[in-house]
């Protein structure tokens, strides 16, 4: 089946079973690598993408359920404010170590702030609870995203 997707405000034609996760489809048929594989299960957010603005794990969303959504990846976020801003408060403070889990963090970081514009200590605690980060960087991640939202003290 021909599925039609919004992926990073471009439309893609996808022939794929509509059930096909999210994730897969970006990965295999779109050539958009950024997006990570973790669990499979929604539990770790290295798959983490924007659907219609918000964070989701692009694993648990088949492309059936994406289609009437506008999709951002990893390849994007960069392109908007809140995005551009995430991503150069990550580069300046160095966040990444092994960085596999790095696109999910910054997926959700940039929800975060968008709907959040100066989250505190538990607000960013609880946006960015789904993301695990197996080599602990995430005092540099609360870093970063306190420095995204102009609290750089």
């Amino acid at each position: 089946m021909t599925v039609l997707l919004n992926i990073n405000g471009t439309p893609r034609r996808v022939t794929a079973d509509p059930t096909k996760p999210l994730l897969w489809v970006l990965r295999e048929d779109l050539g958009l690598p950024g997006t990570k594989f973790g669990c499979g299960a929604g539990l770790c957010g290295a798959c983490t993408v924007h659907a219609d603005g918000e964070a989701v794990r692009s694993c648990q969303i088949s492309i059936a359920d994406a289609a009437p959504m506008k999709i951002t990846t990893i390849e994007a976020v960069a392109a908007t404010p809140v995005g551009k801003r995430v991503t150069e408060s990550w580069q300046a403070l160095d966040v990444p170590q092994c960085g596999y889990c790095q696109a999910g963090q910054i997926m959700s970081a940039t929800a975060l702030l968008a709907r959040n514009p100066r989250p505190d200590d538990a607000a960013i605690d609880a946006a960015m609870s789904g993301n695990i980060c197996r080599c602990a960087t995430y005092v540099r991640i609360r870093a970063a995203i306190k420095r995204a939202a102009g609290d750089v003290a």
